[in-house]
C-alpha cells in the first residue's frame, strides 16, 4: 500500500479561509431556516410585522456575507497561486494592466 502525503510546500486543502468562507455561506442559510426565531408579528418596524422586516432585512446582509466568502476565496486561492509559483503575489496595476 502506498500513502499519498502532500509535498512539503503544498498547501492543506481546507484552510482557516475556507472555513470561514464556508461559515459565511452557512449563516445566512441557518439563520433564514430557523423559523421559529422570526416566527412572530412583535416588535413591528413602520407598521411591518417582525416576520416580514426580519426577513427583508437577511437579503442585503447575505449579500455581505456571500461578498466575504467570494473575497476570502479569492485571496485564498492566490495565495495558492503564488505558493505553487514560488513567488510572491504580484499585486495589480491600478489601471487594470501587467507590471512588466
Amino acid at each position: 500500500m502506498s500513502s499519498q502525503s502532500p509535498s512539503a510546500g503544498a498547501l492543506p486543502a481546507v484552510s482557516p479561509a475556507r472555513v470561514l468562507a464556508g461559515l459565511c455561506l452557512l449563516v445566512p442559510i441557518v439563520v433564514v431556516l430557523w423559523v421559529p426565531s422570526y416566527a412572530k408579528a412583535e416588535p413591528s418596524l413602520g407598521g411591518m410585522p417582525f416576520f416580514y422586516w426580519y426577513q427583508l432585512m437577511w437579503v442585503p446582509v447575505s449579500a455581505v456575507f456571500t461578498t466575504s466568502a467570494y473575497l476570502l476565496l479569492r485571496r485564498d486561492e492566490a495565495a495558492r497561486r503564488a505558493a505553487s509559483a514560488g513567488s510572491a503575489p504580484v499585486p495589480a496595476q491600478p489601471d487594470g494592466g501587467e507590471q512588466s
